[in-house]
This record gives structure tokens, C-alpha cells and sequence, in this order.
């Protein structure tokens, strides 16, 4: 029996879904089933390895759609320099070392090959680009071994793409991919497929599905079809992530779905199950399916994450805030340090740390500089967490919608008390008004920035006034229903229903 969770990409900066499947690893790592998590994107910035285990996927965990057809297993990049000189048959004339970009040059110069390593700290190889003539030619990709080359031609001055060759282990050829402007062929020795969807389709029938097996699909947009078509007589679960509706566009009539779950609610009696990570969110999905679906399919509750352990400080700073999130529009962190910048004016103890990457980083930046908060507010990047959190005193969230939350979860796991607005569906879960913080109702499309901003300084200020380690204590026991246990109990739960009942 085997988990196939199903996603699309990974970077260096996921997304929340992308935990979310760490998380789930984490529960169902030792369980008798295996898991396997299946990315689908094509991905040429780095060996997928290298991302997988930078978010902390075991190598056997992980399934790559275009490395599945080649007998090369998802593995650590270790070809070295060296081997790649050698393949140049040629002597080097030159050299331009840039660090972690290294040129090497032949032929009278001619040619070059520029080479990419892992880091500047050892000789390992990624990639390699093959120059002639100030030409692009080709592109070697490296595993353990060469996994894939991709060619181009000269086209109005530019290198156009227009084939990529996969290959196996001892350097055979397993398959080749011919790009054009909408889609891929890919063909195989007994086999061409005229599309990526085909591909998928290829993989599906690959995987020899069965009803001991479980897919869960994390990311169902344009493929929810082609993997519902190809199950077999395996369990299909959709995985809810984010917002399922648009509350302005739905009435008593109509209800518009968000497009990423359209199909598959549209299609609901094909599904054996759904997966929410909130009460909230079940129940509200419930009377929707019912109202405008008829079919009301089976709705799993599983939060998308988990706490190994709570987290107990030595030493919390007093007035300390923290808040942690991708730095985008949606997160309107820059309403949380004007929110700070005002409330410091009556309490000048607090200082306020905000952790994350994102577009709005040097706009937020400059609003710190602007309100001469350098000394008190600080950009601290993308970083880990684990034993960060319980040196703070208070959480605060500027986002306006949460599918769950996960920086919520972590903080009420380190007995932080919390502050965010009461819309759906991660603050209310973590969030119990006047007791372990504040949830700010708010009307988005009927009070002004400054309305709102003047609300959160508020809640900091009023925060700080009572006795906080009554709010700690309680987002304490807010966080046990969220421990490894418990949720690794919630997925025993559905696997045994889900398959045997």
C-alpha cells in the first residue's frame, strides 16, 4: 500500500502547501505504508534533490515526473570538476573563475563551457553549458550521473530550446522531449505521447494502482481529470489548501468555486474524499456542497501540520513581537509596523522581529526606515524557527485569509499569545478571543488602512496591560490538539476508514 501525495513544484521558497506535505511526511513516516511525494513541474534551476532535501524529503520519498522513466534514483549531485574537463578532449587555454560560475576555454577560445557548481566550497558540478562560437549548444544536467541535456538552436539571435534527451545510468538514452511553443512530445523507444498530459497519463498507468493505494492530490488545477481518469481502483483524496470560494461572486443561486478546485468539486461524487485542515472550513464546505452540489462526498478533518514538541522558553523578552510570512500584498505586513509603530508610542518597551522573503521586502523596509524604527523593528529573512519562537512574547498576523496557518500553529506550540483578524479559517482555529490573544473583526472593503492599523496597535497595547502568561498557558493547551500524536491518530483514522470501511 502506498500514499502518492501529488504537487506540482519546489524552490528554495515553498509555498505552504509544500510543508504541509513535510508535515504529513512527518506523520505517516512510520506507518507500515509508503509514501511518495510526486512533483510534476519541470525543474532545471537545481538537482530536485537538493530542494527536496533542503525541506526535509528522504530521497526514497520522492518522485520526479521526467527522472521516473530513466533507472536514475533521486540522489545528491556528485560528479565532479575534474570529470568534466575530461570529457572535453581538448586542452584548456583559459580559465575565468566567479566563485560558484567557472569558464573553462578550448580551441583557441572559440569554445567554453561555463560550469555551475554546487557551492563554492567543493568541486560538485549541477550543471554545464556548452558554448561555440558565442553560440549556445547544449546543456548537461548532473546527478550521480548525467540526468538530462537540453538543446538549442539559433534562432533571431537567441538560443531557442527545442529538445531535451533524459538518460539512465549507464548513459543510454531513455527518452527524448520535443519542445514547441504550447507543449511537449515526449518519445520513447515503444511509445510517443503528444502532450505533458499524456506524460501524466504514462505515469499514472506506471505506477500499476491499485485499491490498497491512496493519491492525494495537493495541487489539482488542469490535471484533476487526467488523474481521476487513470486511478484505477485507487482512493482519491483532494487536499484543501487555501480559500475554496469567492465570497463577493457567491449568492443564494450561485457559488463560485475557486478555480484551483472547480473540477474536482463540480465532480465531488468522483471524489472518495476530501481533506480540510479546519472544523471551519469542513463545515462550511458541507452546507455549500449540499446547498449548490446536492452531493455532500466525505470530508476529512487532518491539520496540515504538526508540533513534535511544545516548546517551553527560559526566557521570553519582555514587549518582544514576532510575526512570520511570505513579505506579499496578502500578508499586509506593512500594516503590522505601522500597527507597531503606533503602539510603541504607548508602550516604548516593544520591539518587533519580522522573519520571511518575499516581493514586498524592500517596501517594507523603506516604511521602517520612513517611521525611524531601524532601532526597534528588524527584517531578519527566511529562517529556522524551531527554537525562535518562544523567545517572544506575542504573534501578529496582517493576513486577511488563512487555509490554516502554519507560523500560527508554531506559534501557539511555543505558548505564544496571538493577535490576527477574525476571517477564515487559521485565526479562529488558534485564536480564542480574550483568551490566549485578540481576534480584530474587520470589514475590508468598509474601513480605511488607518481604521485597521489603529485596531491592531490597539489589540498590542491592551495585550501588554493584562498579565501574559494567562495568554500563553492557554494558546498551550490550544496547541496539544495540533501535537505529532494527535494528528499522526487523525491520519490512522482515515487510512483505515478510507480503505477498509
Amino acid at each position: 500500500m502506498t500514499v502518492y501525495n501529488i504537487n506540482f513544484g519546489i524552490g528554495w521558497a515553498s509555498s505552504g502547501v509544500e510543508y504541509a506535505q513535510l508535515y504529513r511526511a512527518q506523520a505517516l513516516r512510520e506507518k507500515e505504508e509508503k509514501i511518495k511525494f510526486v512533483f510534476l513541474d519541470f525543474i532545471n534551476n537545481e538537482n530536485i534533490q537538493t530542494l527536496t532535501q533542503n525541506l526535509g524529503f528522504n530521497d526514497d520519498e520522492v518522485i520526479w515526473l521526467y527522472q521516473f522513466f530513466t533507472d536514475i534514483k533521486i540522489a545528491p549531485t556528485s560528479v565532479k570538476l575534474n570529470d568534466i574537463i575530461q570529457l572535453l578532449n581538448s586542452a584548456v587555454t583559459r580559465i575565468e573563475d566567479e566563485g560558484k560560475v567557472k569558464k573553462y576555454f578550448f580551441n583557441n577560445d572559440s569554445n567554453y563551457i561555463v560550469c555551475y557548481m554546487k557551492n563554492e566550497e567543493n568541486d560538485v558540478v549541477d550543471r554545464v553549458d556548452y558554448i561555440s562560437r558565442g553560440k549556445l549548444l547544449r546543456k548537461d544536467y548532473y546527478s550521480y550521473v548525467r540526468l538530462f541535456s537540453e538543446y538549442f538552436t539559433p534562432e533571431e539571435n537567441v538560443a531557442k530550446l527545442y529538445m531535451r534527451v533524459f538518460y539512465n545510468e549507464d548513459g543510454s538514452v531513455a527518452y527524448n522531449e520535443y519542445l514547441n511553443e504550447n507543449d511537449s512530445m515526449f518519445v520513447f523507444k515503444d511509445k510517443i505521447l503528444y502532450s505533458k498530459l499524456e506524460l501524466i497519463t504514462y505515469f499514472m498507468e506506471k505506477l500499476q494502482l491499485s485499491s490498497n493505494d491512496i493519491i492525494l492530490l495537493d495541487r489539482s488545477k488542469d490535471i484533476a481529470q487526467t488523474i481521476l481518469q487513470n486511478k484505477k481502483t485507487a482512493k482519491l483524496g483532494v487536499v484543501i489548501h487555501a480559500e475554496h470560494f469567492n465570497v463577493s461572486a457567491t449568492n443564494k443561486e450561485y457559488i463560485l468555486w475557486n478555480n484551483h478546485y472547480e473540477y474536482v468539486f463540480n465532480n465531488c461524487h468522483e471524489i472518495d474524499f476530501f481533506i480540510t485542515a479546519t472544523a471551519i472550513q469542513k463545515g462550511l464546505l458541507e452546507s455549500q456542497f449540499e446547498k449548490y452540489n446536492t452531493t455532500v462526498p466525505k470530508i476529512y478533518i487532518v491539520p496540515v501540520g504538526n508540533l513534535k514538541t511544545l516548546n517551553k522558553p527560559i526566557y521570553r523578552k519582555p514587549y518582544s513581537i514576532i510575526t512570520a510570512s511570505r513579505l506579499a500584498n496578502e500578508k499586509h505586513v506593512d500594516w503590522l509596523v505601522k500597527a507597531v509603530v503606533l503602539a510603541k508610542k504607548q508602550s516604548p518597551e516593544i520591539t518587533f522581529d519580522i522573519y520571511g522573503e518575499g516581493a514586498q521586502k524592500q517596501r517594507i523596509n523603506n516604511l521602517i526606515h520612513e517611521n525611524n524604527a531601524d532601532n526597534y523593528i528588524n527584517l531578519h529573512g527566511h529562517v529556522n524557527l524551531n527554537h525562535l519562537y518562544e523567545k517572544y512574547e506575542l504573534f501578529i498576523s496582517g493576513s486577511t485569509s488563512e487555509g490554516f496557518g502554519l507560523t500560527l500553529m508554531e506559534a501557539v506550540g511555543s505558548g505564544l499569545g496571538l493577535i490576527g483578524f477574525n476571517v477564515n479559517y487559521g485565526n479562529p482555529t488558534f485564536i480564542e478571543d480574550h483568551e490566549n490573544g485578540y481576534l480584530i473583526p474587520i470589514k475590508i472593503d468598509a474601513e480605511s488602512e488607518s481604521e485597521i492599523v489603529k485596531k491592531l496597535a490597539e489589540s498590542i497595547i491592551q495585550f501588554f496591560k493584562n498579565d501574559t502568561c494567562s495568554f500563553h498557558d492557554a494558546s498551550y493547551k490550544i496547541a496539544e490538539y495540533f501535537t505529532l500524536e494527535t494528528v499522526k491518530g487523525k491520519w490512522d483514522d482515515l487510512i483505515e476508514e478510507v480503505l477498509y470501511d
